[in-house]
């Protein structure tokens, strides 16, 4: 048995633990920020799972209306964390601004990503039940609205098929392309 046999999936259960909180941190950051319905069952059901991560942050912290601070810091400080961890169990030595660059990268490339499958999500539920009444729709639809209007005033629909979707994927894409590698080149000049 090679060295990898616990380390790999151990890695793997860190990974997945600190991206689910993260992703439920941002998504309730988001959904904050772009004023979607507090009342929502989804809404709440994240403000529940994500208050413990927050409420000590929030005692220290001040918030505006619509950034939440301490949403902000929680992310990057268990991205920070989860880095940090595989990087111990992958039995590597831990260089701490290497790991905040690379956590703002991983951040931004998760913030691109849930906006990309938000788009592909509505896109494909517009397909198959348009016009269905649920809380995860009403969710998606105030998360990806921002988004999708000013590319629909740009692209005009041809004869009812709306091409601004397509727009957003590339240019969600092409955010991507320019974005990330820097930063994580910047990532390893200081690490």
């Amino acid at each position: 048995m090679s060295g990898n046999y616990v380390t790999d999936p151990v890695g793997f259960l860190v990974e997945i633990l600190f991206a689910l909180l993260i992703l439920a941190i941002m998504l309730r950051f988001l959904l904050q920020y772009l004023q979607a319905n507090p009342y929502n069952q989804i809404s709440q059901t994240l403000v529940r799972l994500t208050q413990p991560v927050l409420a000590p942050l929030r005692r220290v912290l001040p918030s505006g209306k619509r950034i939440d601070t301490a949403s902000l810091l929680a992310m990057l400080i268990l991205q920070f964390i989860a880095l940090s961890l595989l990087m111990l169990i992958a039995g590597r030595g831990l260089n701490p601004a290497f790991l905040l660059v690379l956590s703002f990268a991983e951040l931004i490339n998760l913030l691109l990503n849930v906006f990309l499958f938000a788009v592909i999500i509505r896109v494909i539920l517009s397909w198959v039940n348009p016009g269905a009444h649920h809380p995860g729709i009403e969710l998606l639809h105030d998360l990806t609205e921002p988004v999708m209007a000013p590319a629909r005033r740009l692209i005009p629909s041809l004869g009812g098929l709306d091409l601004s979707p397509i727009a957003i994927l590339i240019g969600i894409q092409l955010l991507k392309m320019l974005l990330l590698p820097p930063i994580r080149q910047l990532a390893f000049a200081v690490g």
